[in-house]
């Protein structure tokens, strides 16, 4: 995991919203959809969301939930998941290249 590189993640056990500032110069509106889009997920599945890279530069979507969370709906998270992967496809591609551009420079 010391290769992957967290974009932005919501928790919904602190109820707070991380954005990485080393992405700061992407406009406010995708800021903006990114931040529903992870507060939105905890709000309705629980646990925590993080949108990452990976080593090679792809955009994850990884849920990390607390042993001891017995109200964490799986079967949501999974809707979920499926649903924003669908829905943020070309959002996740142009963020993928952006990614890849930041790091050649």
């Amino acid at each position: 995991m010391s290769d992957r590189v967290v974009l932005c993640g919501a928790n919904s056990y602190e109820q707070k919203y991380y954005f990485n500032n080393d992405f700061a110069r992407l406009p406010e509106s995708i800021r903006q959809e990114l931040q529903i889009m992870c507060v939105t997920f905890t709000e309705n599945a629980g646990g925590a969301l993080l949108v990452e890279f990976d080593e090679a530069g792809e955009l994850k979507l990884t849920v990390q939930v607390d042993d001891s969370d017995y109200y964490f709906d799986e079967i949501e998270s999974g809707i979920q998941i499926s649903r924003i992967q669908k829905e943020k496809e070309e959002l996740f591609r142009q963020l993928e290249l952006y990614y890849k551009v930041i790091n050649t420079q």
